[in-house]
């Protein structure tokens, strides 16, 4: 979810052969923590009264506050650090939770979602420029093994979150103790690490101005419409989703609801695995084609009122997403020049945050209007518009670099 420009230009010697591997866990642990809250909205909506556009804007703020810290905390690791860095998101991640414990109200889960949008943030941009200073010659790599550690981290948690909900006493207090655990253990790994960023620079800590190169607007725009596209997906389906399938089969189990966002989360994964020998252009055309397809299909998956039915659409629609998602960024990457790769990043990253918070609060805001039910074939429809959008935008690239 974050991407900054590294220095280094060779492995880092830390003498520490898992601290690889910890960084990748720590990056999943914080995917996790995003996503943990989504089995748990629909327990507030009933318990706090709450309508589905204040559910979408405790959702959105997270957001907010992840993009803010996307667009400084790569320069500020690139000043004091990466474990600096790491270290106070995890403890602010930490505190995040508390606020989730002893939340009484809505503003308590606004902050609460502000501090894990920034933690969040921070660890994911801190941590992809750890794992190239570890290994700066595997940068593709790594990105793809990234995109695999939070789609795992967010499936993990989704699914422990409504598990616990469903059977631990306590259901809006326990999930985020055992959460506060991991995260503990997660942050002691990070401690341990030994900096990887040995080249500091003295410099101002500034905000990444966004900008895109001219020479690569048109492939810019195919992966951004794409990646939007994909986000808008991601919103509705942590935020909305779960309670929706709940409804239209009549199985109120939270686990119900954590097995379609934990099986989307993993088909993604496994996607963007076994993606790897595509050229990443026909993998983003491929899942933007796929999401409209898949996105469509939730509609009648939905209107069986089969749990199986709804799950499996999940995973066609979690597959698609992965290939969609993964190519772009992909592209993106390999297309980019190295010394734009910050502003454009930041651009990049502009869009798919606000992709991933207004529509979920026009959604929010419609469905508190109209019902969520009735909403939803709309906002389908819509995105999977903009999913063929960009597959137009990615086949017309692929055929003026024939020409060429």
């Amino acid at each position: 979810m974050g991407t900054t420009v590294v220095t280094t230009t060779a492995p880092v010697e830390t003498g520490q052969r898992w601290a690889y591997g910890a960084i990748l866990a720590a990056c999943a642990v914080a995917l996790g923590v995003s996503g943990a809250p989504a089995p748990l909205y629909g327990i507030y909506e009933t318990e706090w009264h709450l309508s589905p556009l204040t559910t979408t804007m405790v959702f959105a703020v997270y957001a907010v506050a992840a993009l803010g810290a996307v667009l400084v905390s790569g320069r500020i690791s690139d000043v004091i650090g990466r474990k600096p860095v790491m270290i106070g998101a995890f403890a602010t991640m930490i505190a995040g939770l508390v606020v989730f414990l002893l939340a009484d109200s809505v503003p308590m889960l606004l902050l609460a979602r502000a501090l894990h949008g920034a933690a969040v943030g921070a660890t994911v941009v801190a941590g992809a420029a750890a794992l190239l200073d570890l290994r700066p010659a595997r940068g593709a790599r790594s990105g793809q093994l990234s995109g695999v550690a939070f789609n795992v981290g967010i499936a993990l948690a989704v699914l422990g979150t409504s598990v616990l909900a469903q059977y631990a006493p306590a259901p809006l207090r326990t999930p985020y103790v055992v959460i506060a655990v991991v995260c503990l253990a997660a942050g002691a790994g990070i401690v341990a690490l030994r900096e990887p960023h040995t080249a500091r620079v003295k410099a101002r800590i500034t905000i990444a101005k966004p900008a895109v190169p001219h020479e690569i607007r048109a492939d810019f725009w195919f992966s951004a419409i794409g990646v939007m596209a994909a986000w808008s997906v991601l919103g509705v389906l942590l935020s909305l989703y779960p309670s929706l399938a709940a409804t239209e089969t009549g199985v109120h189990n939270l686990v119900f609801g954590g097995v379609v966002v934990a099986g989307t989360a993993l088909s993604g994964a496994l996607a963007q695995l076994l993606a790897t020998g595509i050229p990443a252009r026909r993998a983003a055309v491929i899942g933007d084609l796929g999401m409209a397809a898949s996105l469509l299909i939730t509609i009648p998956a939905l209107a069986t009122k089969e749990p199986v039915v709804v799950v499996l659409a999940g995973l066609v629609l979690g597959a698609t997403f992965g290939l969609g998602f993964g190519g772009s960024l992909r592209h993106l990457s390999e297309v980019v020049p190295p010394h734009r790769r910050g502003e454009t990043m930041s651009a990049f990253y502009l869009l798919a945050y606000s992709a991933l918070a207004l529509p979920t609060l026009v959604a929010g805001w419609a469905a508190t209007t109209w019902g969520i039910a009735t909403v939803f074939p709309w906002f389908v429809v819509s995105v999977a518009l903009a999913c063929v959008v960009a597959a137009l935008l990615g086949l017309r690239g692929t055929r003026a670099a024939v020409k060429g």
